[in-house]
Protein backbone atom coordinates (compact mmCIF):
# COMPACT_ATOMS: atom_id res chain seq x y z
CA UNK A 1 0.00 0.00 0.00
CA UNK A 2 1.33 3.29 -1.17
CA UNK A 3 0.13 6.82 0.37
CA UNK A 4 -1.09 8.94 -1.97
CA UNK A 5 -3.38 12.43 -2.55
CA UNK A 6 -5.87 13.28 -4.81
CA UNK A 7 -7.91 16.02 -6.52
CA UNK A 8 -10.12 15.71 -3.86
CA UNK A 9 -7.64 16.54 -1.40
CA UNK A 10 -8.02 19.56 -3.11
CA UNK A 11 -11.19 20.84 -3.82
CA UNK A 12 -10.93 24.23 -2.86
CA UNK A 13 -7.39 24.45 -4.17
CA UNK A 14 -8.66 23.14 -7.73
CA UNK A 15 -11.84 25.35 -7.45
CA UNK A 16 -15.43 24.44 -8.55
CA UNK A 17 -18.95 26.33 -9.60
CA UNK A 18 -19.64 29.02 -6.64
CA UNK A 19 -15.88 28.92 -5.61
CA UNK A 20 -13.18 29.66 -7.60
CA UNK A 21 -9.82 30.82 -6.38
CA UNK A 22 -7.64 33.13 -7.84
CA UNK A 23 -4.79 30.85 -9.08
CA UNK A 24 -6.14 27.35 -9.18
CA UNK A 25 -4.18 24.44 -8.89
CA UNK A 26 -2.81 22.90 -11.69
CA UNK A 27 -2.00 18.78 -12.75
CA UNK A 28 1.63 19.77 -12.55
CA UNK A 29 1.50 21.65 -9.09
CA UNK A 30 -0.51 18.18 -7.61
CA UNK A 31 2.63 16.28 -8.68
CA UNK A 32 4.90 18.97 -7.33
CA UNK A 33 2.84 18.77 -3.86
CA UNK A 34 2.81 15.12 -3.56
CA UNK A 35 6.42 14.93 -4.48
CA UNK A 36 6.93 18.18 -0.90
CA UNK A 37 4.25 15.70 1.44
CA UNK A 38 6.35 12.69 0.04
CA UNK A 39 3.96 10.82 -0.91
CA UNK A 40 4.04 8.32 -4.20
CA UNK A 41 0.48 8.44 -5.73
CA UNK A 42 -1.80 11.06 -7.39
CA UNK A 43 -5.10 10.52 -8.27
CA UNK A 44 -6.47 12.89 -10.38
CA UNK A 45 -10.32 12.90 -10.65
CA UNK A 46 -13.05 14.40 -12.57
CA UNK A 47 -12.61 17.75 -10.39
CA UNK A 48 -9.33 17.97 -12.55
CA UNK A 49 -9.84 15.81 -15.79
CA UNK A 50 -6.67 14.77 -17.69
CA UNK A 51 -8.69 14.27 -20.74
CA UNK A 52 -9.49 17.49 -21.02
CA UNK A 53 -5.66 18.71 -21.24
CA UNK A 54 -3.65 19.57 -24.52
CA UNK A 55 -1.14 16.99 -25.76
CA UNK A 56 2.30 19.49 -24.74
CA UNK A 57 0.68 19.74 -20.79
CA UNK A 58 0.06 15.97 -21.01
CA UNK A 59 3.39 15.00 -21.96
CA UNK A 60 4.72 18.05 -18.97
CA UNK A 61 2.76 15.59 -16.48
CA UNK A 62 4.24 12.17 -17.89
CA UNK A 63 7.41 13.65 -18.05
CA UNK A 64 7.35 15.37 -14.40
CA UNK A 65 5.59 11.69 -12.95
CA UNK A 66 8.45 9.50 -14.76
CA UNK A 67 11.23 11.70 -12.95
CA UNK A 68 9.56 11.90 -9.85
CA UNK A 69 8.52 8.49 -10.00
CA UNK A 70 5.30 9.05 -8.77
CA UNK A 71 2.70 6.60 -9.88
CA UNK A 72 -0.90 8.42 -11.27
CA UNK A 73 -4.24 7.46 -11.06
CA UNK A 74 -7.24 8.54 -13.16
CA UNK A 75 -10.71 8.81 -12.13
CA UNK A 76 -13.72 9.48 -13.81
CA UNK A 77 -17.71 9.14 -13.76
CA UNK A 78 -19.86 6.90 -15.59
CA UNK A 79 -20.40 3.07 -16.79
CA UNK A 80 -20.49 3.75 -20.40
CA UNK A 81 -17.92 1.33 -22.33
CA UNK A 82 -17.21 3.92 -24.97
CA UNK A 83 -16.61 6.30 -22.33
CA UNK A 84 -14.24 4.07 -20.11
CA UNK A 85 -12.59 2.46 -22.73
CA UNK A 86 -11.38 6.68 -23.66
CA UNK A 87 -10.26 6.50 -20.28
CA UNK A 88 -8.31 3.26 -20.37
CA UNK A 89 -6.30 4.64 -23.80
CA UNK A 90 -5.37 7.94 -21.10
CA UNK A 91 -4.60 5.53 -18.14
CA UNK A 92 -2.58 3.47 -20.50
CA UNK A 93 -0.74 6.43 -22.05
CA UNK A 94 -0.14 7.60 -18.96
CA UNK A 95 0.89 4.03 -17.01
CA UNK A 96 -2.20 3.78 -14.51
CA UNK A 97 -2.45 0.70 -13.05
CA UNK A 98 -6.28 2.15 -12.06
CA UNK A 99 -9.15 4.06 -13.32
CA UNK A 100 -11.48 5.21 -10.33
CA UNK A 101 -15.56 5.69 -11.27
CA UNK A 102 -18.54 6.40 -9.81
CA UNK A 103 -21.13 3.93 -10.76
CA UNK A 104 -23.79 6.17 -12.53
CA UNK A 105 -25.58 5.91 -16.02
CA UNK A 106 -25.34 8.39 -18.44
CA UNK A 107 -28.11 11.07 -17.00
CA UNK A 108 -26.17 11.02 -14.03
CA UNK A 109 -28.88 8.24 -12.48
CA UNK A 110 -28.24 5.39 -11.20
CA UNK A 111 -28.28 1.89 -12.27
CA UNK A 112 -30.35 -1.00 -11.27
CA UNK A 113 -28.50 -4.40 -10.62
CA UNK A 114 -29.51 -5.59 -13.56
CA UNK A 115 -27.73 -2.63 -15.70
CA UNK A 116 -24.48 -2.60 -13.34
CA UNK A 117 -24.10 -5.75 -14.40
CA UNK A 118 -24.34 -5.65 -18.10
CA UNK A 119 -22.55 -2.33 -18.54
CA UNK A 120 -19.64 -4.26 -16.30
CA UNK A 121 -19.93 -7.08 -18.44
CA UNK A 122 -19.04 -5.17 -21.54
CA UNK A 123 -15.66 -3.55 -20.51
CA UNK A 124 -14.26 -6.36 -19.04
CA UNK A 125 -12.16 -7.86 -21.85
CA UNK A 126 -10.90 -4.12 -22.62
CA UNK A 127 -9.72 -4.07 -18.81
CA UNK A 128 -8.28 -7.96 -19.89
CA UNK A 129 -6.67 -6.61 -22.65
CA UNK A 130 -5.17 -3.33 -20.99
CA UNK A 131 -4.26 -4.93 -17.91
CA UNK A 132 -5.57 -1.94 -16.01
CA UNK A 133 -8.14 -1.97 -13.44
CA UNK A 134 -11.24 0.04 -12.82
CA UNK A 135 -12.42 0.68 -9.41
CA UNK A 136 -16.06 1.44 -8.84
CA UNK A 137 -16.89 3.75 -5.77
CA UNK A 138 -19.32 3.55 -3.72
CA UNK A 139 -21.46 5.70 -2.23
CA UNK A 140 -25.65 5.88 -3.51
CA UNK A 141 -25.61 2.54 -4.49
CA UNK A 142 -25.78 0.05 -1.39
CA UNK A 143 -22.42 -1.98 -0.55
CA UNK A 144 -23.79 -5.49 -1.02
CA UNK A 145 -25.22 -4.73 -4.81
CA UNK A 146 -21.69 -3.79 -5.70
CA UNK A 147 -20.31 -7.23 -4.26
CA UNK A 148 -22.93 -8.78 -5.26
CA UNK A 149 -22.23 -7.63 -8.81
CA UNK A 150 -18.35 -7.99 -8.48
CA UNK A 151 -19.29 -11.77 -7.03
CA UNK A 152 -21.16 -12.89 -9.63
CA UNK A 153 -18.70 -11.29 -12.52
CA UNK A 154 -15.91 -12.67 -10.78
CA UNK A 155 -12.87 -10.43 -12.94
CA UNK A 156 -10.24 -9.91 -11.40
CA UNK A 157 -10.00 -6.08 -12.85
CA UNK A 158 -12.83 -5.47 -11.23
CA UNK A 159 -13.01 -3.69 -8.08
CA UNK A 160 -13.59 -1.19 -5.51
CA UNK A 161 -12.75 2.45 -4.71
CA UNK A 162 -13.66 2.50 -0.86
CA UNK A 163 -14.76 5.45 0.24
CA UNK A 164 -15.27 5.62 4.45
CA UNK A 165 -17.85 8.44 4.17
CA UNK A 166 -19.51 8.55 1.17
CA UNK A 167 -22.28 5.82 1.96
CA UNK A 168 -23.67 7.59 4.58
CA UNK A 169 -25.67 9.34 2.10
CA UNK A 170 -27.58 6.24 1.68
CA UNK A 171 -27.32 5.31 4.43
CA UNK A 172 -24.63 2.68 5.13
CA UNK A 173 -22.06 3.00 8.17
CA UNK A 174 -18.19 2.74 7.69
CA UNK A 175 -17.97 -1.11 9.25
CA UNK A 176 -20.83 -1.98 6.93
CA UNK A 177 -19.29 -0.98 3.84
CA UNK A 178 -16.17 -1.95 4.96
CA UNK A 179 -16.97 -5.72 6.01
CA UNK A 180 -18.77 -5.66 2.75
CA UNK A 181 -16.60 -4.52 0.37
CA UNK A 182 -12.86 -5.17 1.70
CA UNK A 183 -12.16 -7.77 -0.69
CA UNK A 184 -12.98 -5.99 -3.41
CA UNK A 185 -10.85 -3.56 -2.56
CA UNK A 186 -8.54 -1.89 -5.39
CA UNK A 187 -8.56 1.91 -3.74
CA UNK A 188 -8.50 3.44 -0.09
CA UNK A 189 -10.12 7.02 -0.27
CA UNK A 190 -9.12 7.60 3.24
CA UNK A 191 -11.57 10.87 4.35
CA UNK A 192 -12.08 11.25 8.03
CA UNK A 193 -15.32 13.06 9.15
CA UNK A 194 -17.33 13.17 12.26
CA UNK A 195 -21.39 13.46 12.73
CA UNK A 196 -22.59 15.40 15.15
CA UNK A 197 -26.10 16.12 16.30
CA UNK A 198 -27.36 19.69 15.65
CA UNK A 199 -27.29 21.87 18.33
CA UNK A 200 -31.57 21.16 18.56
CA UNK A 201 -30.56 17.81 18.86
CA UNK A 202 -33.51 16.90 15.64
CA UNK A 203 -30.89 16.41 13.27
CA UNK A 204 -27.04 15.21 12.37
CA UNK A 205 -24.14 17.11 10.87
CA UNK A 206 -21.26 15.49 9.28
CA UNK A 207 -18.26 17.86 8.51
CA UNK A 208 -14.84 16.46 7.56
CA UNK A 209 -11.67 16.48 9.65
CA UNK A 210 -7.99 15.91 9.33
CA UNK A 211 -6.72 12.29 9.38
CA UNK A 212 -6.75 10.87 13.06
CA UNK A 213 -9.17 13.89 14.17
CA UNK A 214 -12.57 12.61 13.64
CA UNK A 215 -14.21 9.22 14.01
CA UNK A 216 -12.42 6.95 11.21
CA UNK A 217 -11.31 3.92 13.08
CA UNK A 218 -8.13 3.90 10.86
CA UNK A 219 -6.25 1.10 12.32
CA UNK A 220 -9.52 -1.12 12.09
CA UNK A 221 -10.14 -0.45 8.67
CA UNK A 222 -6.46 -1.31 7.24
CA UNK A 223 -6.70 -4.72 9.64
CA UNK A 224 -9.58 -5.47 7.33
CA UNK A 225 -7.98 -4.51 3.97
CA UNK A 226 -4.71 -6.61 5.38
CA UNK A 227 -6.83 -9.66 6.10
CA UNK A 228 -8.47 -9.38 3.04
CA UNK A 229 -5.17 -9.70 0.98
CA UNK A 230 -5.71 -6.64 -1.31
CA UNK A 231 -3.78 -4.46 -3.06
CA UNK A 232 -4.37 -1.07 -3.10
CA UNK A 233 -3.12 2.44 -2.45
CA UNK A 234 -4.15 5.01 -0.19
CA UNK A 235 -5.42 8.91 -1.18
CA UNK A 236 -6.14 11.26 0.93
CA UNK A 237 -9.65 13.08 0.45
CA UNK A 238 -10.93 16.00 2.76
CA UNK A 239 -14.05 17.72 3.59
CA UNK A 240 -13.05 20.88 4.99
CA UNK A 241 -15.84 23.25 5.96
CA UNK A 242 -16.02 26.57 4.05
CA UNK A 243 -14.72 29.24 5.98
CA UNK A 244 -14.93 33.05 5.80
CA UNK A 245 -13.28 33.69 2.62
CA UNK A 246 -12.05 30.99 -0.55
CA UNK A 247 -8.33 31.97 0.76
CA UNK A 248 -8.87 30.99 4.88
CA UNK A 249 -10.64 28.09 3.26
CA UNK A 250 -7.59 27.16 0.84
CA UNK A 251 -5.42 27.58 3.75
CA UNK A 252 -7.29 24.95 6.32
CA UNK A 253 -7.38 22.63 3.30
CA UNK A 254 -3.46 23.24 3.10
CA UNK A 255 -3.00 22.72 6.54
CA UNK A 256 -5.63 19.67 6.99
CA UNK A 257 -3.57 18.09 4.13
CA UNK A 258 0.06 18.19 5.78
CA UNK A 259 -1.51 17.20 9.33
CA UNK A 260 -3.32 14.15 7.90
CA UNK A 261 -0.12 13.31 6.18
CA UNK A 262 1.80 13.09 9.11
CA UNK A 263 -0.66 11.06 11.05
CA UNK A 264 -1.00 8.60 7.88
CA UNK A 265 2.48 7.95 7.95
CA UNK A 266 2.13 5.89 11.52
CA UNK A 267 0.51 2.92 9.40
CA UNK A 268 1.23 3.81 5.75
CA UNK A 269 4.87 3.80 5.11
CA UNK A 270 5.79 3.64 1.21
Amino acid sequence: MKLGIGTYTYMWSIGFEGAEPAVRMNAIAMLKRAQELGVRVVQFGPNLPLDALGETELKNIIHHAERTQIEIEIGTRGLETRHLCQQLELAERLGCRLVRTVPELADGSLPSRAELSEHLQKIIPHLERSRIRLALENGNIPAQDLADALDFLHCSWLGITLDTVNSLAIPEGTRQVVKTLAKHTMCFHVKDFVVQRAWHRMGFIVEGRPAGQGQMDLPWILQELRSAKVEANAILELWPPEQASIEATIAMEQLWTEESVRYLRQYILN
